[in-house]
């Protein structure tokens, strides 16, 4: 199975939208572990704490503080350097987030992504770029059907709703100027992401994290909820891969699902919940209903045609990636160094 090239990224001037977010972090580490010239473009973090700080990630990178929902700011950024390669994975990424407020959202998620598309189009060497979505951008109709690539979009909460506008924006502007000036522009649904260094509120494995440090019980809402689970290696390890083709295949589909190996082990959130717990040693999870909850009862989607396509697959199902994700924050909480145990684990994905 494929996985990121180092020889291809060595040297590549790469722009990443969201590096000081969970996944974003993780994605800067790889890359500059790779060689690549990547400059950072985001918010600060607002987690607490934040992965981006206990990892060093600005000591790694040109990291820029932007609002992509400031359109001068953002077109000031990407006027200061020549970029070949644009990976968008700044977002306002939590359901409950934007059900408490949707139209900032609505502002980060759609008009951000606008602001750096438009942006983008006065660079004159990309290769490609690529926009991160959501496994939640389809029409959910709750049948517990695997999502495919060509299934329509929608979003009945405002997050939802945000990313596949996202996408709807990223094809117009790949149509009435990308293609034509001959750069592929994509997007990549990624599934459920876990792992190590997440700490964001309203995550369920954050959540355990911070009940089982504070001796307190994990609250679920849908335990028998399935989710495609996916650890954060997998995911980025995808996005790269698929920036890699389209780089270099015209061809190239121009949006993929990324999420748990096809015919792996489907999960529901108690039992990732049961195995976290018990990995770290923390009280069992205790269910509270919420009946006024927007959240999808069954989500999955269907990554085969990136498998087809781009010889890529995830390697950690599930159960393995609650034991690497909870192996991180076990290590970390025992004085480990955050950046050396990224890469101590991008290492060990590496060689898989």
């Amino acid at each position: 199975m494929t996985r990121p090239n180092p020889d291809f990224w060595a040297g590549k001037r790469v722009l990443l939208t969201g590096h000081t977010g969970f996944k974003g972090s993780w994605a800067a580490v790889w890359l500059a572990q790779m060689g690549a010239r990547v400059t950072g473009l985001a918010l600060a973090p607002d987690q607490t704490p934040a992965l981006f700080d206990q990892a060093g990630i600005a000591g790694l990178v040109e990291s820029h503080v932007v609002d992509l929902r400031d359109q001068a700011a953002v077109e000031a950024l990407v006027r200061m350097r020549d970029f070949d390669l644009v990976l968008h994975m700044a977002a306002q990424p939590i359901v409950r987030t934007s059900i408490e407020d949707p139209v900032a959202t609505f502002a980060a998620n759609i008009m951000g992504t606008a602001h750096l598309l438009q942006a983008l189009r006065a660079q004159p060497a990309l290769a490609a770029v690529l926009v991160i979505t959501s496994d939640k951008v389809y029409a959910n109709n709750e049948q517990g059907r695997a999502f495919q690539e060509t299934d329509a979009l929608g979003g009945k909460d405002p997050y939802s709703a945000s990313k596949a506008a996202a996408e709807i924006v990223t094809q117009s502007f790949a149509r009435s100027y990308y293609e034509k000036a001959g750069v592929p522009l994509a997007t990549a649904r990624g599934g459920n992401v876990i792992g190590g260094g997440d700490f964001s509120r309203d995550r369920l494995v954050a959540d355990i994290v911070r009940a089982g440090q504070a001796q307190g019980v994990t609250v679920l809402r849908h335990p028998e909820a399935t989710r495609p689970w996916q650890h954060v290696l997998d995911c980025v390890a995808g996005y790269l891969v698929y920036l890699e083709r389209l780089a270099s295949d015209p061809a190239a589909p121009r949006a993929l699902n990324f999420g748990p190996r096809p015919g792996g082990p489907e999960v529901t959130v108690g039992e990732l919940a049961t195995r976290a717990t018990q990995a770290l040693g923390a009280k069992p999870w205790r269910h509270e209903p919420d009946p006024q909850s927007l959240e999808a009862r069954a989500l999955g989607i269907d990554a085969s045609l990136a498998r087809q396509v781009l010889d890529f697959e995830s390697r950690l199902d599930a159960p393995v990636a609650v034991d690497w994700t909870m192996d991180w924050y076990r290590a970390q909480a025992d004085g480990g160094d955050a950046l050396a145990l990224m890469r101590d684990q991008i290492s060990r994905y590496e060689s898989l």
